[in-house]
């Protein structure tokens, strides 16, 4: 009788001891500095999205979490490099979406599977773009652009921030639906893309609103329409681009990865984290001035949402007969 009570105490002893040491892996995590890659270049909404996460996670977790642009193939080396990384959670990826939810439908040898390869942590926020030409481009409407482009076919270039970014796409569902003929150049980040067109280098760039915002507001820039369904509260006169082309919708996201494997105590810590900084009032407010509808959702939401727009896009991929790569 007293082999059995040993034997349950032991066992209770060991159960304790287990749940404590996933409250100390907690605790304990991090000890030393978090690598937080991002999809593209300086600049751009991603890198300006991850640039308020860090110094909130920073102080929260009490070690810094430092920013690595690593721009190029259309966000897809950044998460390249996230699924090579241990999966220890000092390195982390704030990916822009087209990378995750796009490039799964146009790439025919990419080197990872984001459903799969990858564990979404949290969904920072999600926004509207904003289609901007240069102001040397004669249209001040959607209509008139669509017009210019009907009239001279091919004339009418449009910046992306990659091949398989979602401005691409944005740029490729805006020529199918318009039925219009316009030439895509692609770029290694949104900063690029701008700092292109703002230079007159190319006449159109479907790009963040974050991004754009201050370029339009300088003159630099003129801004045509918006891409979601209703108009943005802190540009009511700017139409949607959908009031011109029916059917027309795209929405832009910007979220939080961790390579595959990486412990569930460091998982739940980090979205916690996230979670706690979207309801901050002074992190919401900044958000939204760039454009971006704070979120902070769970890990399970987070992926529900990728497999859902990764079946989406590829709907429109097809329809628009977007080629492969």
């Amino acid at each position: 009788m007293n082999l059995k009570i040993r034997m349950k105490a032991l066992i209770v002893l060991a159960v304790l001891l287990a749940g404590g040491g996933v409250q100390a892996a907690e605790v304990k995590y991090p000890q030393r500095p978090v690598r937080m890659l991002v999809s593209y270049p300086p600049g751009g909404p991603s890198d300006l999205t991850a640039r308020l996460a860090a110094p909130h996670l920073s102080e929260a977790l009490g070690q810094q979490f430092i920013i690595d642009n690593r721009g190029g193939a259309g966000g897809t080396l950044a998460v390249g490099l996230l699924t090579q990384s241990a999966p220890d959670g000092y390195t982390l990826l704030m990916s822009a979406g087209g990378e995750i939810v796009i490039a799964p439908n146009l790439r025919l040898k990419l080197p990872y599977d984001p459903t799969k390869d990858i564990i979404p942590i949290s969904r920072v926020g999600s926004s509207q773009l904003v289609l901007v030409v240069h102001p040397s481009v004669p249209a001040k409407s959607v209509k008139e652009l669509v017009a210019m482009a009907k009239a001279k076919p091919g004339s009418i270039n449009f910046a992306s921030a990659g091949s398989g970014s979602t401005a691409h796409l944005a740029g490729e569902q805006f020529k199918f639906l318009a039925g219009i003929d316009i030439v895509h150049i692609a770029y290694k980040g949104a900063g690029p893309a701008l700092t292109d067109l703002i230079a007159g280098q190319v006449q159109m760039l479907i790009s963040a609103y974050s991004s754009a915002f201050p370029h339009i507001k300088g003159g630099k820039l003129r801004a045509l329409g918006v891409t979601g369904t209703k108009r943005i509260a802190s540009a009511p006169d700017l139409p949607t681009i959908t009031e011109t082309v029916p059917g027309y919708e795209v929405l832009s996201w910007y979220g939080l990865h961790a390579p595959k494997g990486t412990p569930p105590a460091i998982i739940s810590r980090l979205h916690r984290e996230m979670a706690a900084m979207a309801r901050k009032p002074d992190v919401a407010e900044r958000l939204t001035a760039l454009g971006i509808e704070p979120e902070g959702n769970s890990p399970q939401e987070f992926l529900a949402q990728i497999k859902t727009e990764i079946a989406s896009w590829g709907k429109v991929i097809t329809a628009a007969k977007v080629p492969k790569e």
